[in-house]
């Protein structure tokens, strides 16, 4: 606990804050019933708006609230606990750490223990600050007091996710990425389940298919706050998690410590020359995480320019759907503002990838395998400045990747020409969007070192939520601008408003030069 405080402070604080902003944005923005039954007709006609969105359980502010974000609350929980499993388990085994607490009359299962009872504890507190802030706004306690609970328990769901995880690989950024993974496949599959759900005849409610049942994500919508109010998902939730827990402390026990279940690939006797350069090696690290935020980039170009058609059916029938997605755009025509939505959830998608690339570098430190390699000739600037072009070709590999599927997308559906330039500003400004986060990541890595991975993440779950949901929830235009995914260009009526990209694009080359000066006085921080 004393390790971690402050970036449990910074996930439950930021969660609680997003429901009391919610709450903010839904009552501005839907404040009558109509306004909400048209939401609501709309996501039942479309099944890709339910993929994305929650489970619609009628009507009423509460149960509209819980459509909205219930799903992203209970995202932040599991992100959150999947980090903390993987970094007092696996992670530790790499540091050395789990080995000398080993060393001691503690047994070998007792950290994992220890780690399960730490999240259990993390999400409780989740759940109720959650609940806290919704009941704030005046909302039924009962539906608050669900809300949240529901969160917490889909974070103790993925408590157990991450453990499992962290005894199946022999490192932590494998087991990390198994456990994101698991969260999206799961995430995706309750968004199938609803898609393919019977919605009720007055398109309010919708009871999901079997695959939202076999999802922690789909039990925490189906407890339905607001509306029937049922405990009995958040109650199998955590048992799942429990149990999975145990099953870790009992694989745990059966191995050596650094072993694993999954063997790794064999590496080769001698290496490539192509590996003979500092920014080789860690190419030849990043590469999976680079293909895989890759392939992300391109569904979700290719979403962009696909779901246009299907968009404008939708808005034909209720023009609720026009007022969304243009108030998250803020400009341009539907089909427009609709490929700037997405866009924006690519520049997300960029960025993180940006920011995992650079908090490499704190893991590199903190494991000590930075130092062989700054003890040759490469000095800590060009080692930083490795790590910084490499970030840079993964955020540009991951939107030409995009770019790609978006223009094939239009191809393929005959849409616009016009579409392609909306395309290609798009990916420009969310380039310059997503560069931001390497030179903000590496500047964190350079002055605060140890606080190089939470901090980067949650200055990014912060531009996120104010660039990104912002306009949904009705906060003022100066927040919005905060965040760079708010102030990129933008094809309007009149040609391209650059709005903040020159700015974006100074403080890039400002972040970068001041990061790789700092580093020259930066002594290595090798302790977690």
């Amino acid at each position: 606990m004393r390790r971690d405080w402050l970036q449990l402070a910074l996930w439950i604080v930021g969660t609680a804050l997003m429901a009391y902003a919610g709450y903010a944005g839904v009552t501005q923005s839907y404040s009558t019933l109509a306004d909400r039954q048209n939401i609501l007709a709309a996501a039942v006609a479309n099944p890709v708006i339910l993929m994305f969105r929650g489970l619609p359980s009628g009507p009423s502010a509460g149960a509209f609230l819980a459509f909205e974000i219930l799903p992203w609350l209970a995202i932040l929980a599991a992100l959150m606990t999947t980090f903390l499993a993987v970094r007092h388990t696996r992670a530790d085994e790499e540091a050395g750490r789990a080995e000398l607490l080993s060393a001691t009359p503690a047994s070998r299962s007792m950290p994992t223990i220890a780690t399960a009872v730490h999240g259990v504890i993390a999400n409780v507190v989740l759940a109720l600050l959650t609940a806290a802030a919704l009941i704030s706004t005046g909302m039924d306690p009962g539906g608050s007091w669900l809300a949240g609970a529901a969160a917490g328990a889909t974070g103790i769901s993925f408590l157990g996710i991450g453990l499992v995880a962290a005894q199946l690989v022999r490192t932590s950024r494998a087991a990390n990425s198994i456990a994101v993974w698991a969260l999206v496949a799961l995430f995706l599959l309750r968004g199938i389940g609803n898609a393919a759900g019977t919605p009720s005849a007055d398109l309010t409610h919708v009871t999901s298919a079997w695959p939202a049942w076999v999802s922690p994500f789909g039990w925490a919508e189906q407890t339905r706050p607001y509306d029937a109010d049922s405990w009995w998902p958040v109650l199998l939730a955590v048992v799942v998690g429990l149990a999975l827990s145990i099953v870790a402390s009992v694989l745990q026990s059966v191995r050596d410590i650094g072993a694993a279940f999954l063997a790794g690939r064999p590496g080769r006797a001698h290496a490539r020359p192509a590996l003979s350069s500092p920014q080789a090696l860690l190419w030849r690290l990043a590469s999976g995480s680079i293909v895989g935020w890759a392939i992300g980039g391109a569904l979700t170009g290719i979403l962009a320019t696909t779901l246009g058609s299907v968009v404008d059916q939708v808005a034909d029938q209720n023009r609720a759907v026009v007022e969304i997605i243009t108030k998250l755009a803020q400009s341009g025509s539907l089909d427009e503002a609709t490929i700037t939505v997405f866009f924006t959830m690519l520049g997300i998608v960029a960025a993180c990838c940006a920011v995992q690339t650079i908090a490499r570098a704190r893991q590199e430190e903190a494991h000590g395998t930075a130092e062989p390699v700054l003890a040759t000739l490469v000095g800590r600037v060009r080692w930083l400045a490795d790590y910084l072009i490499v970030a840079t070709c993964a955020v540009l590999i991951t939107v030409v990747a995009a770019v790609a599927a978006g223009c094939l997308g239009i191809a393929g559906s005959g849409g616009s020409a016009d579409l392609y330039r909306t395309v290609l500003v798009d990916g420009v400004g969310q380039l310059v969007a997503a560069s931001v986060f390497t030179v903000v990541t590496a500047l964190v890595f350079v002055l605060v070192p140890r606080a190089t991975i939470g901090l980067g993440w949650a200055l990014l779950l912060i531009a996120t939520m104010l660039g990104m949901f912002g306009p949904l929830f009705g906060l003022p235009e100066w927040t919005t601008r905060l965040s760079p995914f708010g102030v990129t260009p933008v094809v309007s009526e009149s040609g391209v408003d650059m709005r903040g990209l020159w700015w974006l694009v100074l403080a890039v080359a400002v972040g970068a030069a001041a990061s790789l000066s700092l580093m020259r006085r930066r002594e290595l921080a090798a302790d977690g």
